[in-house]
């Protein structure tokens, strides 16, 4: 088992930047893949971003390239999502995720098997 627990989200203007952390418990968290996914109310939940076990490998979302960055500090057992020129479609409950496979990166929410319970994010125009 893997606990995560989201922090960081609030409100913010377009324009503006925030931090979401994912701390992560339990069973060896450097053994996941781990990704951030979000949720915009009536619509379907959406990969973000994902990041290799060594944090050598990142991967994003079109639309969010070149304006979030994730990293994550094993030592620590943390995930980063820094969120910069945030947009009001940036809107969403974002969620932190692990992925237990042997792959560099999963990009569908299937391949997570744990997930933490959310932090909001709203951008206002």
């Amino acid at each position: 088992q893997v606990q995560l627990v989201e922090s960081g989200g609030g409100l913010v203007q377009a324009g503006g930047s925030l931090r979401l952390s994912c701390a992560a418990s339990g069973r060896t968290p450097t053994n996941y893949v781990m990704g951030w996914f979000r949720q915009a109310p009536g619509k379907e939940r959406e990969f973000v971003s994902t990041i290799s076990r060594n944090g050598y490998y990142t991967y994003y979302t079109d639309s969010v390239k070149g304006r979030f960055t994730i990293s994550r500090d094993n030592a620590k057992s943390t995930v980063i999502l820094l969120m910069n020129g945030l947009k009001p479609e940036d809107t969403a409950v974002y969620h932190c995720a692990a992925a237990p496979g042997s792959g560099l990166h999963y990009y569908r929410a299937s391949d997570y098997d744990y997930w933490g319970q959310g932090t909001q994010v709203t951008v206002s125009s």
